[in-house]
């Protein structure tokens, strides 16, 4: 194992801005006005691993917690809930911890919104049949068996082709990326929550005005990406105890 940092910028919306192992930075990043960010407003993607809840997609894009500021040592407050997180390097990992109250019922999604430096051979590693759900830019979700849950493979990370898609590996607690070293990121939470990888492969297919390449690989409780179209079983659940904890276990190696 190789011994990972972490750094995180709680003055905007907790955004982890550096994942290193070694010499190399795992979170990609591009230049996009990340600072300027306010409360309600759009998403503005600058790469880096930024926390999405209560939903990705759907309204407010991205969720409540990305684009506010963030009260040391790691809470951030919604309309109807509370995030508390630490982040700590512990035996050469990154753990991080969640706590999220609210409302005995209340559902919601959460991603860790990872995107990852990475090159044109790196494959996404995850057990050979599971449910893949693809989602596409409208309509509803199709699934089938990773890696090419519709006929096309989506582990490997590949080059620039102008395509863009977002899949969901349905109770998938761990993925393992390879790209000379490897990065592994596991997920776990009380039984009975929904946890997933969600794989957001953009090869140069979006946005539509000035495409740009970016992999997402995002640890994350839920099964869909807009809360607003969860079923039964595909939002997290606030238990009767009205807090919901969980923990996001990152290693590396060489």
């Amino acid at each position: 194992m190789v011994d990972l940092s972490v750094a995180v910028d709680l003055v905007h919306g907790g955004r982890w801005t550096s994942l290193r192992a070694g010499a190399r930075e795992w979170l990609w990043h591009r230049a996009a006005g990340r600072a300027s960010v306010r409360p309600g407003g759009p998403f503005v993607d600058a790469g880096g691993l930024e926390e999405c809840l209560p939903t990705v997609r759907g309204t407010p894009d991205h969720g409540y917690v990305w684009s506010r500021p963030w009260r040391a040592p790691g809470l951030v407050e919604g309309p109807d809930f509370a995030l508390r997180r630490s982040v700590e390097e512990v035996d050469g990992a990154v753990v991080a911890s969640y706590a999220l109250a609210a409302a005995p019922g209340f559902r919601f999604v959460w991603a860790a919104h990872a995107l990852l430096d990475l090159s044109p051979s790196a494959r996404v590693v995850a057990p050979t049949g599971v449910v893949a759900r693809v989602f596409p830019e409208s309509g509803p979700w199709r699934a089938g068996p990773w890696p090419a849950p519709l006929g096309t493979p989506l582990d490997v990370c590949g080059p620039v082709d102008g395509t863009a898609v977002g899949a969901i590996l349905t109770d998938c607690p761990q993925v393992t990326v390879l790209d000379g070293e490897s990065l592994t990121l596991a997920l776990a939470a009380p039984s009975g929550q929904p946890v997933s990888v969600a794989l957001w492969r953009n090869l140069g297919g979006w946005p539509a005005a000035e495409p740009y390449r970016s992999i997402g690989v995002e640890p994350m409780l839920g099964k869909v990406f807009d809360l607003a179209e969860a079923g039964d079983g595909d939002a997290a659940v606030v238990p009767a105890s009205g807090v919901l904890a969980w923990r996001l276990t990152v290693t590396a190696a060489g």
